[in-house]
């Protein structure tokens, strides 16, 4: 089961009515309170309503009406969007279940077997940091914790999606389990690392909830500059009263502006459109990210992932594929390329890795060497250990004995050979330390006392990276590949990739020390880890990325966690986090664009009882004051319902400089908020005339 719902239309019954009745709550002013600029409209809505009681009229009513509307709508676009959240939090919670767990008494020593364990029975919530529990096959891990003896295959398809098993053991990187996850064989010793209600599941839970969701930097920064062009406009409005009875006593004639017209003048021209859009464009963007698979702890780490300057990447399994392949047969003097070639595959027949089914793969592409079975061949596997660092096959050799072929690392082939009295050829070991300087491995074959030569194992770069990587140098990012190999192996695979920068030969400290360079320097970091020691590095970086399946600091230290494991996804997250900012940025944009239009509609509209001259600026030709101001709060109300699903989806995310989406931003949305008031208010005002309200 996904972590996720499923995808449903923004508009689908199941969200709608709730999303509605959600809505109808929020008009409790305690709640319309936290949006200063909706909280105007509230108290103009309540104002109009009670202009409307006190002297019945169909124009102030339907200005009324069409306020309430405007609030209900900004109410509904928040609605919606947490509607999504609580559907994925309504997942989660499905995942939570009273489980037993199988508490242990005292700590037994590492590698005591399972059967001379001592537990006893205790609900998982009883459980506590620090406990030890024995998780066996077909029980459910019954808290996060770390792996301290013992291996097992886990199914973590209810937290990943992902059907297929992983491997969690004691010791390495690969050591953490969370609660709600299912051992499959074998059975583990877990060190409990949270106490209840700090569980991953139930901090998924919390990042989800909108009740938890807090404001972030930029948006309240933009909060207040709309609350700035409210007062603004406030204090405009205000001032137009006084010059209007002016005018009407200086005049000896016409009619003061209504105080419904200023009200509705009011809510057209302060910027509601990005104020009720504000909160759902947060929500939705957290909830993009959590579709992703990624659980960020906060807002504040999707928004800065928008602002990142420099990614740090690490190599193996991000830039590269992780698994070496063969990619070419270098013979030693004497020695033709196709016999090399024939040797390696034997010696690889039985090798399961990745490397080995590389070789043999290699030679029947270049040799159109057919793979032939160890067992007929009457041969027999030696596998690879840490202490021979060689593996290959012994077969039965043309004149009795056997005839042992080896493929290991330089050095071992060289103790190889010579214990069986041969010779390792000198030329061969410039070979070696080419392909070691092109950054590959190099890896000798050897038949009995002869070497044959070396096979060249390339860590390949993952097609279409060094695009990707283009393309976040045009957003003004800087990528930086991290990896434990020298500096020249570093370089080679860093020029291929099409890196800015790396850091070779990276310790911990060498890690720490870089994002604290960068961050001086006034830059935003992110990064990505999975294992114990990336701990201090992830803590330092603005935007943490931690594997979940790297160990419980990793996953601590961190402000997100990537439930598929993928290092790639931290450029997702990134174009997440820009997507985001985009569309902030681009509703803002047309919100204050907007109105313009409506200055031009209803200005006109209301003062020209008191300023007859003003008729001139009535530039749409609308039917009547009346039609006009109804007209514009229309728009005005029915403009954030047709932003909803813009304001959800998100802007579609480019990789274009800041420069060159500030022009995009003014060309589209700028123009497009001038331009589409004035067609819909046209438009509104048609549809009254012909209704017979003008």
């Amino acid at each position: 089961m996904s972590t996720t719902p499923a995808s449903l239309p923004l508009f689908d019954p199941a969200l709608l009515r709730p999303a509605l009745a959600d809505a109808l709550r929020k008009l409790d002013p305690r709640v319309q309170w936290r949006n200063p600029v909706m909280f105007v409209v509230y108290v103009g809505s309540a104002f109009t309503t009670a202009l409307a009681v006190a002297r019945p009229d169909r124009f102030v009513a339907a200005i009324a009406a069409w306020l309430w509307f405007t609030v209900l709508f900004a109410n509904l676009a928040e609605a919606l969007a947490e509607g999504r959240s609580k559907a994925q939090a309504a997942a989660l919670r499905r995942l939570k279940q009273t489980t037993w767990a199988k508490k242990l008494e005292g700590e037994p020593p590492r590698g005591t077997p399972r059967t001379a364990l001592h537990w006893h029975p205790l609900e998982s919530q009883s459980l506590r940091k620090g406990d030890l529990v024995l998780v066996e096959a077909g029980d459910v891990v019954p808290a996060d914790g770390e792996v301290i003896d013992g291996i097992a295959s886990v199914d973590e398809s209810a937290i990943t999606g992902e059907s297929a098993p992983v491997i969690r053991e004691s010791g390495g990187d690969f050591s953490a389990v969370t609660g709600g996850t299912r051992v499959l064989s074998d059975g583990i010793v877990v060190r409990v690392g949270v106490d209840p209600g700090e569980t991953f599941v139930d901090r998924m839970i919390a990042m989800v909830e909108q009740a938890k969701r807090r404001r972030t930097p930029n948006e309240i920064a933009l909060s207040l500059l709309l609350v700035a062009l409210s007062l603004v406009f406030l204090g405009v409005v205000a001032t137009l009263l006084p010059f209007s009875l002016f005018a009407v006593q200086a005049a000896g004639g016409g009619r003061p502006v209504e105080l419904a017209t200023l009200v509705a003048l009011l809510v057209c021209l302060i910027p509601t459109t990005i104020a009720g859009l504000l909160s759902a464009i947060g929500v939705a963007g957290m909830s993009r990210l959590l579709q992703a698979k990624v659980i960020a702890t906060s807002g504040r780490a999707v928004e800065a992932a928008g602002d990142v300057d420099v990614l740090l990447l690490d190599k193996t399994g991000t830039i590269t594929l992780g698994n070496r392949q063969a990619s070419a047969f270098l013979p030693a003097a004497g020695v033709a390329e196709a016999e090399l070639a024939d040797a390696a595959q034997l010696a690889s027949l039985a090798d399961e890795t990745p490397e080995g089914r590389s070789i043999v793969v290699l030679a029947k592409q270049r040799f159109q060497l057919r793979e032939r079975e160890l067992g007929a061949l009457g041969a027999q596997f030696v596998p690879f250990t840490a202490q021979t660092r060689m593996s290959g096959a012994d077969l039965p050799a043309p004149g009795g004995g056997l005839r042992p072929l080896r493929k290991g690392a330089a050095e071992a082939i060289r103790r190889h050979v010579e214990a069986l009295g041969g010779v390792f050829p000198p030329g061969l070991q410039a070979s070696v330390d080419e392909v070691a300087r092109r950054g590959s491995t190099p890896l000798v074959v050897a038949d009995g006392r002869r070497v044959l030569g070396v096979v060249e194992l390339k860590d390949i770069v993952k097609g279409g990276i060094r695009e990707r990587f283009a393309e976040l140098r045009r957003m003004g990012i800087q990528t930086v590949m991290v990896t434990g190999d020298n500096r020249l192996t570093a370089a080679a695979i860093a020029a291929e990739a099409g890196v800015d920068d790396f850091l070779a030969e990276a310790t911990p400290e060498a890690k720490l020390a870089l994002i604290r360079t960068h961050q001086a320097a006034g830059r935003l970091v992110a990064m990505t880890g999975d294992g114990t020691n990336d701990a201090p590095a992830l803590a330092q970086a603005d935007v943490a990325v931690a594997m979940n399946t790297g160990t419980q600091a990793a996953k601590e230290a961190g402000n997100m966690v990537d439930l598929d494991s993928n290092p790639t996804k931290l450029i997702e997250i990134v174009e997440t986090g820009k997507q985001l900012l985009m569309t902030r940025g681009a509703l803002t944009t047309f919100s204050i664009a907007n109105d313009l239009a409506k200055y031009f509609a209803i200005v006109p509209a209301a003062f020209v009882a008191t300023y007859p001259a003003l008729g001139a600026l009535n530039l749409m030709q609308l039917a009547s004051p009346s039609s006009a101001i109804l007209s514009a709060v229309i728009f005005n109300a029915l403009v954030i319902v047709a932003l909803i699903p813009l304001a959800l989806r998100g802007v579609r995310y480019r990789a274009v400089g800041a420069a060159a989406l500030l022009r995009r931003n003014l060309a589209i949305y700028g123009l497009g908020g001038v331009l589409v008031p004035f067609v819909g208010i046209k438009l509104i005002d048609l549809a009254l005339v012909a209704l017979g309200l003008a």
